[in-house]
């Protein structure tokens, strides 16, 4: 009797399953939680009564960091802020960053892009600093000369530091160019540097 029963139940939930497909209808479709289906759109700097301050865009929480960048190197620290602790830059590119680009050429030359764009209105193609920004500036706003003995003594680390934080005049460039890129920059002022010095040394 049992299983008659359960027999009976399994053919009437396969019936009435199958009643579900194949037939068309003009209805809205039932929707157990509509606010998980509409979810609500906001434009930027729009307004909203969400929000106490009425802004829709928001400041992401301190320290809050991009889970694809920080997976994308298993989670090294040193790849996301160039330290391998609070005081202490990494000497140079991590190895992890270099592989991921397909080697060092493809992120040299990937440096070579992202800093003609982002860097060289500053500090020029050649990195002396005398970019066209540089030079309507009229001396207001200093730009380094990435040739400077400083800058080439200076950790990769504190480099890539610099254009995650920013220094002095200088803004962040952490929102417009993404962590892999920065690196990319790094090899290319690096690219940059041993290109002067071998220029500057004496002929044979």
């Amino acid at each position: 009797m049992k299983t008659l029963t359960i027999l009976v139940a399994g053919v009437s939930i396969a019936a009435l399953l199958s009643a579900c497909r194949g037939d068309p209808t003009d209805d809205p479709p039932i929707l157990l939680e509509r606010n998980m289906f509409h979810q609500e759109r906001f434009d930027p700097e729009s307004y909203t009564d969400f929000f106490p301050d009425h802004r829709t865009m928001r400041t992401p929480e301190r320290g809050t960091i991009s889970r694809e960048e920080y997976d994308s190197y298993g989670g090294d620290e040193s790849v996301r802020t160039g330290m391998t602790d609070p005081t202490t830059f990494v000497m140079t590119i991590p190895q992890s960053v270099v592989t991921g680009h397909g080697g060092y050429d493809k992120l040299e030359a990937r440096g070579q892009e992202r800093f003609n764009i982002y860097c060289a209105p500053c500090h020029s193609r050649m990195g002396d600093g005398k970019g066209a920004v540089a030079r309507v500036a009229n001396g207001f706003a200093k730009v380094s000369d990435l040739h400077d003995k400083a800058i080439r003594e200076m950790p990769d680390g504190e480099i890539f530091a610099t254009i995650t934080n920013g220094v002095r005049t200088m803004p962040s460039y952490a929102a417009q160019i993404p962590l892999q890129d920065r690196w990319a920059i790094v090899s290319y002022v690096r690219a940059l540097e041993l290109n002067e010095l071998s220029q500057a040394e004496p002929k044979k």
